[in-house]
Order: C-alpha cells, then structure tokens, then sequence
C-alpha cells in the first residue's frame, strides 16, 4: 500500500489540530444570574450601551428564539404540512370538490384579509398567496371557489397596476413583487365578470327557494351569505376596473357610484354574516382553515430578516374594506372640481385623515393625467392659468388685454406655467405619500418654490415694462409673485404643523413654532390674500366701469350692486388661527415664567441648534425672509423690555395668560362668525366647530390662570391634540 504526498500531509496537519484543541480549556462561566441581577437598575425600555455593543450592534442583533426576528424559528420545527398545492392534494389536507358553504365562506373571508394585510405593506407571499387554491385555481372543481380565485387574481393585478402608476408609495406603505406567480394573463376582464356573473345568477336562483325546515333555512342562509361575498367581488372589481381607467371614468362615473353604493349593501351584508364561516370564532395571527399554511412560501423571501406579517381578522378585515368603500366614494367626487385651488384643498383635506395606499393612487389616477408623470403639461397649463386668473386676475392673463399680443410676453407666461406645472403637479403627488413622508417630501419642495418665486418676480418685472411702454400703460404689480407666495405660505405652514401631528416637537419647543406661525406665516398669508382680494375687487370695479359706459342705468341701481369681498371667509379663518398661535405663544410664555414647562440638562441642550434645525427649510427664502435664533431673540427680548417699562403691562405670568385669553377671545369671534357665513361643506363646518371647541376651553383655562388658578403648583400642563391635530387643548393637571 502506498501513501501519497497529499494524504500525509493532510494526516499531519490533522494530529496537529487535535493535539492544539487539547491543550485549550475552557473557562465557561454562567452569567444568567448576574445578568438578572444587572437590569433590576434599567427602566422598562432603557437600553444600556457600552462601547463594544451601541446602538448599531442592537438594531442589527437578532434575538434568538422571537419568531418575529428568527428567520428559522418558525422554518425548522419539523412542520410536516404539505410544502405545494400538488402535495396537499395527494395528502388530502384540502379538497377540490363538495366543499361545505360554509368552508367557502371562510376561505373567500380569509382571503379578503389577506388581501387588506397586503395593502398595509406586507409581501404577497407571506399574505394573499399563503391561500394555497390561488396556486393552482384552473384545478379547483367548485365553481364558486375556482371564479373567486380566478377573480383574485384580476384584483391584485389592477390593484398592483394603480399603485405603480401612481408613484405614491414608499417600501414601509407597499410591496408589488409577485414572487414569480402569474397573474392569470389569459383570462381577460370581460371572461372574468361573465364568469362571476354566471355564479352569481346561479347562486340567486337558489335563493328564491325558500326553506321549510330549520336545517334548511340554515343553508338558505348560507347560501345567501356566498350570494353576497360572490355579488361584493364582482361589483368590487368592475369598479376598481373603472377607477382605474381614468378616460373612461367620465363616461361610467354613474355607473361607478351605483357599483359602490350596492359595493357597501353588500359588505354590510358580509360583515353580519361573518360568523357564517367555518371556524369564525379562532383568534390567531393567521388563518388556520382549509387551505391556508402561513409558511408556504417562506422559501421565496429574501435573505433578510423577515417582517413579521400578522394577518387581520375576518371581522377586521372586511371592516376595512367598508372603510376602502367610503373612500373610494370621496375620490370620485374630485371630479366634480374643475378649480385647481378647491381640488388642491381636496387633496390635502383627503390626505389628513391618511387613507390606503390605494385610495391614494386612485386619487392620482383619476385626477391627474395617466399618460405620464409629466403631468401632461398642456392640460395642466390651462388648469393652472385658470386658477391664477381666478386667484388674482393677472393682466398678462386676462383676455383682450394687449400683453397677449405680444409674442414675448405670451412666450415668457407660458414658460412660468410650465415650470408651475411642474411644480403644482409635485405638490399633488406629494399628498399622495404617507403623513411622515410628507414632511421630509415638502422640505425639499420648499427649495422649488424659492426658486419659482424669483421667477415670477422676474415675470412680473418683465410684464410691467412691456405694459408700461404699451398704448394704454398701466401698472402691471405683483400678480405672479403673489400667487407664488400664496402657495408658498401655505406650503410653509404645513410644514410646522405637521411637525405636531407627527409628534416631532417637544412641549419646550412650542413657544417659537407657534411664535413663528403668529408673528410671520399666517400674517404673510393674510397680507397675500388680502393682496389678492383687492386686485380682485379692482378688476371687477374696472370691469363694471367699462360695462357702464354704454349703459344707460340709473346711478341709483348701480350703487344697489355691491360685490362681496371674494376672499374675506378664508381671510377671516387665517386670521382666527393666528390668533389661536398667538394664544398658545402667550400661554407658553407664562407656563415658562411660572416654571411649569420641564427643560432638557443644560449639558444636553442648545436651543438655538433645535431652533435652526426646526426651521431650516425655510433658509432659502427671500419673501418671507427667515427669522434667524439672534432675531428671534432680539425680537422677543425687546418686548420683555417694553412691559418692564410699561406702568400697566407688567412682563408677568398673570399678564401673558390674559393676553392669551384675548387672543382665543378674538379667534372664538372670528370663528363664530366664519360659522354663520360659511357654505354648508361638511369638512369645513366640522373643522370650524373644532377650533371653537380648541379657542373656548383654552380662553377657560388661561382665564383660571390669570386669576391665579394653581399659581404654586409646578405640575407641567398637558397639550391633549384628540380634538385637533394640531392645535391642542391645554389642561391642568
């Protein structure tokens, strides 16, 4: 026998090996019991951090056993259920054929939540397709089960189609791989309603028996309970089909109202009959009936940690989808505003109460052009010259006026609108982003709309030398600027208080941020409303001027026609909520004198850091021009000086509570009235009562104060945002 070079060498190296591991010893030593005893010191959610183990170590630590962070807790416990539909057949742990009603129901129930769990950004794998008939539905024999799956299909294609194109969603909001499953391309939309409308008539047919014993109106109820979720997902579909043909939706708007009017008799019907499913009762975090295994496709997820998907109960679930019903009814009245500035106002009202991500692509789709992300600039350019012509009546934009004449001067408007489209059109997809996403969205959006603020100085410079060099000279002020400005303002707004709403500021950072919105951003936002409002008023007066001309009225009836002021309701709301800001900046104030408002460690904290990091976005503006932390000083300071030399304005806790009560005083008055005046709109009335509520039980509770109301007491106030997301109600505690 002969031993080659290679084997001796590898004999060599191995005896050395096991000659090394056995001179090493190890010194194990159980620190259980000292670890126990080193976190009685550590409050409930304190981290301890020491330099070899920070932060980064503990957000990429996996902790072993949690089947939330373990990718092979749940893969390796010698689960023995069958891996394919293939296998699951073969074993019989699902049927194709004589399925229970009831069974039915419950798997048509799952699915939807299934369905509803994957809209809040969870992966079809580990949602929709852990039904296990969506795998191979062509082999299905039932015909009620093999349309339903057949239709499923049909819906998530459509759904997946409208959230792409609208461009909306984030990686925490929605996730559209399909993990190699085929959508079914084969069968077409027509074949797909046929096919659900043949179950449907069948299963009506049945239900005009009636039953004659109990057992039988069992069934018949049963029977109707399929009727209704086999109805629901047809309806349900053809107007997803609908919304998401956007020009088509003009012509079947009609025909989309009754499908989500008779959508939502039948969910009510569903939601009664949810117990008509087989096991409807189990509480867990997936469906455990026929047909479904958690861990199907556990195979198919990346090799990242796994996000833990816990799917909604049947009840949950299509609770949601009356929800999704009701907001798909408001998306579909956005086409009833032509006027870009109320479609705006649409956007965002919709946006506040943070819809689905599908309802928010609907909205994109249906409103905005679908060819491209462009925003088709030639349509939108008359939307938005419409709207500054309605906003501000500027003369390059009115017709008949000699601007328009010249090439120059109509080639300078249309490249302004363009980039305003551009702009508006961000705006509005913007909206469409989740709440946190917003925010950083619109910090960047600011940088935008600097930039076409100077354009539009530009432009109205420009218009005003064309005109005044023109026949009929006449001062061409700053229309566009003041349009830009307008929407800037509001942009800006939004930005801060969104902040509350988001939960970013802390209560010793109220004081500035409502002191920026009171001193700077609603008063700018009156003056260019305001600004507008006499332009307006001066184009009418000019306009009936030259009607008048060849008339032949009477002085008598001319002064019985006395235009209203266009903007004096939303000029009145803007001021009210100043005035609400400067009542919280009075009141903070006082708390801050009084010692009730708890500050940060002097050695952790930098009001001016916290103070530029707040407003940053704003830095790039020349109108406003932003309030630097050493003018913010200079100007709060100076009115410190002024009430210690004043005889009868002392700068008191007392006296800044008082102030403040004026201030929600004025804002309850401003209110009450924008109440009495305003148009009969829901959103609006409801947001009105609701700053009433903020402006009276804060003019109560600041009047206590000034009274002296729990002057010794040191206990912080508490800022309750349940009535109104941002503005909130200040209690004592």
């Amino acid at each position: 026998m002969s031993i080659t070079v290679d084997e001796l060498n590898s004999a060599t190296m191995n005896e050395e090996k096991d000659s090394l591991m056995a001179r090493i010893n190890y010194n194990w030593r159980d620190i259980t019991e000292d670890f126990f005893d080193s976190i009685k010191d550590l409050e409930l959610g304190e981290l301890l951090h020491d330099e070899l183990f920070g932060l980064f170590e503990a957000m990429s630590a996996i902790e072993m056993m949690d089947p939330k962070m373990d990718a092979g807790m749940l893969c390796n416990r010698g689960n023995n259920k069958p891996y394919t539909f293939n296998q699951a057949v073969d074993s019989g742990a699902i049927k194709l054929d004589n399925f229970e009603v009831t069974d039915v129901i419950a798997i048509i129930d799952s699915t939807y939540a299934c369905i509803v769990s994957w809209l809040e950004g969870h992966s079809l794998a580990q949602t929709v397709f852990t039904n296990l008939y969506l795998h191979q539905p062509s082999q299905i024999q039932d015909k009620s089960l093999k349309t339903f799956c057949y239709a499923v299909y049909k819906i998530i294609e459509i759904i997946k189609d409208c959230i792409t194109r609208a461009l909306v969603f984030e990686e925490e909001d929605f996730q559209s791989f399909m993990y190699d499953y085929r959508l079914q391309q084969d069968i077409t939309e027509q074949k797909t309603v046929a096919m659900l409308r043949e179950v449907e008539e069948e299963l009506h047919r049945k239900s005009r028996i009636k039953p004659t014993t109990e057992e039988k109106e069992k069934e018949y109820n049963d029977g109707l309970a399929l009727y209704a979720r086999m109805r629901f997902t047809k309806m349900f579909y053809q107007t997803l089909s609908f919304l998401g043909k956007r020009d088509q939706l003009h012509s079947n708007l009609t025909d989309c109202q009754r499908l989500l009017s008779n959508c939502t008799d039948m969910i009510q019907v569903m939601i009664r009959t949810v117990n008509s499913g087989s096991k409807a009762d189990e509480i867990t975090d997936h469906p455990t009936i026929m047909g479904f295994d958690p861990m199907i496709n556990q195979r198919l997820l990346p090799p990242t940690f796994p996000r833990y998907t816990k799917i909604k109960s049947r009840v949950e679930a299509l609770e949601y989808m009356d929800e999704l019903l009701n907001r798909l009814k408001m998306v579909i009245k956005i086409t009833g505003y032509t006027n870009f500035h109320s479609a705006l106002d649409f956007f965002l009202e919709f946006s506040r109460h943070s819809p689905c991500i599908l309802s928010r692509s609907l909205l994109q789709i249906v409103y905005l052009p679908s060819t491209s992300r462009v925003f088709g600039l030639q349509s939108f350019n008359d939307v938005l010259r419409d709207a500054a012509r309605n906003f501000i009546a500027p003369p390059a934009l009115m017709p008949k006026n000699v601007l328009l004449q010249n090439h120059q001067a109509k080639e300078c408007v249309d490249t302004f609108l363009n980039h305003c489209a551009n702009l508006f059109g961000n705006l509005l997809q913007l909206s469409g982003h989740n709440r946190a996403r917003q925010r950083d969205k619109l910090a960047h959006l600011l940088d935008d709309f600097a930039t076409l603020q100077d354009e539009a100085e530009r432009v109205d410079g420009y218009m005003h030398t064309l005109s005044m060099k023109s026949d009929t000279p006449r001062p061409h002020l700053a229309y566009f600027s003041t349009w830009i400005l307008y929407h800037t303002l509001r942009v800006m707004v939004m930005y801060l208080l969104s902040g509350f709403e988001l939960e970013l500021y802390s209560v010793h950072e109220y004081h500035y941020i409502f002191w920026y919105l009171y001193e700077f951003l609603y008063g700018w936002l009156v003056s260019a409303i305001t600004r507008a409002d006499s332009f307006l008023m001066e184009q009418d007066i000019q306009n009936e001027a030259h009607k008048g001309r060849g008339s032949r009225k009477s002085a008598k009836n001319k002064r019985k026609k006395v235009a209203p002021r266009p903007y004096s309701l939303e000029i009145l709301m803007y001021q009210a909520m100043q005035n609400i800001c400067g009542g919280y900046y009075k009141a903070l104030v006082g708390f801050r004198l009084d010692g009730k408002i708890p500050l940060p460690e002097m050695q952790f904290d930098s009001e001016r850091v916290r103070y530029e990091h707040r407003l940053l976005p704003f830095s790039s503006f020349l109108t406003p021009p932003p309030v630097h932390y050493q003018e913010f000083l200079d100007m709060t300071n100076a009115q410190i000086e002024k009430s210690k030399n004043s005889l009868y304005d002392r700068f008191t806790s007392e006296n800044q509570y008082l102030a403040g009560c004026r201030h929600f005083h004025h804002s309850r008055n401003m209110l009450e009235k924008a109440l009495s005046l305003y148009p009969a709109n829901a959103n609006t009335v409801n947001e009105i009562r609701d700053l009433l509520k903020v402006a009276k039980t804060n003019f109560i509770v600041l009047k206590l104060l000034a009274d002296g109301h729990k002057k010794d007491s040191k206990d912080p106030p508490v800022f309750d945002f349940s009535c109104h997301q941002h503005f909130p109600l200040i209690k004592l505690t």
